[in-house]
């Protein structure tokens, strides 16, 4: 019985413990009086550089709006596919909201929330007349992407692209303007949204159906998924769909209209 009792003391001690670290890391955030939140800065228009050099975009916005119902300042962090999760485990950010797509290999690394805020999938933005018309056509050519791409993989694997990765989106618009590549396979929101509203991408064409659909998260650290933090980005995100503020944000960014923001807002409503 006094084993059983020791047990039983010491399983509750480490709820208890959790609980704390848990408040703890809410209690960090207000008495830093900031969320430190990666995002990006070379995806126009979810995050990116205006002409003052400051940091805007729909997630933006959406790091904006954490911080204000935390009732605390926000400071942006830019980050990349390839470092944005070593960020948030190395605690030099707080939360991601950075086009990070949900899957199951990144669920065992960073603690992604649900619901999702956002979706996207995989295509090509190529010059028009490259002779592209279906993702077969990438069979042996030199094709660009962006380092730690969860599309990449399967793009290689399935139509047998050679996959050259870079950095960021600026190393990959280069290549491909200087014609190291055929094509940069990259997310559909962001090729739709260039091919839209910016002039250089006057000659080119988004020339295959989307494939890879696959919701997006913002993520905490693992280990806070399912404790008070992780609690309140799920209010938060919750709210974002129910109020239609991520509507709203998207169509004030300039986005065409995503169907998943629609069908997400009719479910929680």
């Amino acid at each position: 019985m006094k084993i059983l009792a020791q047990l039983t003391f010491g399983a509750a001690a480490l709820v208890l413990s959790a609980g704390i670290a848990s408040a703890d890391k809410l209690e960090d955030i207000t008495a830093a009086g900031k969320i430190v939140v990666g995002v990006k800065q070379d995806y126009r228009p979810w995050g990116y550089l205006d002409s003052d050099g400051n940091i805007v975009g729909l997630e933006i916005d959406l790091a904006k709006d954490v911080a204000d119902k935390l009732g605390v300042a926000v400071e942006l962090v830019p980050v990349v596919s390839s470092n944005r999760m070593e960020f948030l485990q190395q605690g030099r950010i707080d939360l991601i909201i950075a086009t990070m797509g949900d899957n199951e290999k990144r669920r065992k690394v960073v603690g992604m929330i649900e619901p999702n805020y956002y979706a996207g999938g995989a295509n090509v933005i190529a010059p028009k007349g490259s002779g592209l018309t279906a993702w077969a056509d990438l069979d042996g050519k030199d094709v660009c992407a962006i380092q730690g791409a969860y599309y990449n993989k399967q793009v290689a694997r399935d139509y047998s692209a050679n996959i050259v990765a870079f950095a960021g989106v600026p190393e990959a618009t280069a290549a491909l303007a200087n014609g190291s590549c055929v094509g940069f396979v990259y997310d559909n929101t962001w090729i739709e949204s260039q091919l839209a509203s910016d002039a250089q991408w006057a000659e080119y064409e988004m020339p295959f159906v989307t494939e890879q659909l696959q919701p997006w998260a913002i993520a905490v650290p693992l280990d806070e998924l399912d404790m008070a933090y992780g609690d309140k980005m799920r209010d938060i995100v919750t709210d974002w769909h129910k109020s239609g503020f991520l509507i709203e944000r998207n169509a004030a960014n300039g986005i065409a209209d995503n169907p998943f923001l629609q069908e997400q807002q009719d479910r929680l409503k």
